[in-house]
């Protein structure tokens, strides 16, 4: 018989409480594999896995629906794993670059020496999402929007994010409001979510309807539409597709 483990271990191995598991498996997030006759939670090997995806979200601030949402979406738990880990290994490559440019400036500050652009600013290039990129949309959408942000003043691209910033926020006004994505506030915000977008790139129907889902089912884009409210990016998702169908072409 596979070895199974109690809430209390569980619990103790996670760094979490046994209070958390059982929220997590009232809600529907993990569900033990059996309740014995005393009345304890015990969990399998399954279960285990599940809880270390969940800690991985919730790491990356993901709400609870959020990440229902994205469990549900990756039903390969293999394959999953796998592009977690790879995004996992590209955020410790990303810090480590990050440090060691903050190392080297404080060096030089300290040393008294010259600095080098590409020694402060390196680990904080946008052009790392330029293979995702070309991948989800063709190099010439990676091109375009490109050449039209290394365009941009500083104070340019701070606008451009503080839009980006205001765009959220209402939408999770318009959320904890209890306004649903159809509604006429809600979808003045997702009028002006997809102009934003135009901003960069053509845009149709089938682009606005697939970022809405990537803002779903990938952590690093839904952490923020999560974090002004829980069920954030799958409330702008739903809102992006009831524009996007009643006024984009395909």
């Amino acid at each position: 018989m596979e070895r199974e483990w109690s809430v209390q271990e569980v619990a103790r191995l996670a760094g979490t409480t046994s209070r958390t598991l059982r929220h997590y498996g009232d809600v529907g997030l993990l569900e033990p594999r059996r309740i014995g006759a005393n009345g304890y939670r015990y969990y399998g090997s399954d279960e285990l896995v599940r809880l270390q995806r969940i800690l991985l979200l919730r790491e990356l601030g993901l709400s609870l629906p959020a990440i229902r949402d994205v469990l549900e979406g990756q039903r390969d738990t293999a394959a999953a794993l796998r592009t977690h880990l790879a995004l996992l290994e590209q955020e410790v490559a990303r810090i480590g670059r990050q440090l060691a440019s903050v190392r080297t400036t404080l060096r030089k500050i300290e040393d008294g020496e010259g600095l080098m652009g590409e020694e402060v600013f390196d680990g904080f290039d946008h052009t790392r999402y330029e293979e995702e990129v070309v991948r989800r949309w063709g190099r010439d959408a990676y091109d375009s929007g490109d050449r039209w942000w290394t365009s941009l003043s500083e104070e340019q691209k701070k606008g451009f994010q503080r839009e980006h910033d205001d765009i959220a926020r209402d939408y999770g006004r318009a959320l904890a409001e209890g306004l649903g994505p159809g509604s006429g506030a809600v979808q003045d915000i997702a009028r002006r979510h997809v102009a934003w977008l135009s901003t960069t790139t053509a845009v149709s129907r089938g682009y606005v309807l697939g970022l809405g889902e990537m803002y779903v089912a990938d952590p690093r884009f839904a952490v923020h539409y999560d974090r002004h409210g829980e069920g954030g990016a799958v409330f702008v998702r739903d809102a992006l597709k009831v524009y996007a169908e009643a006024n984009l072409a395909e």
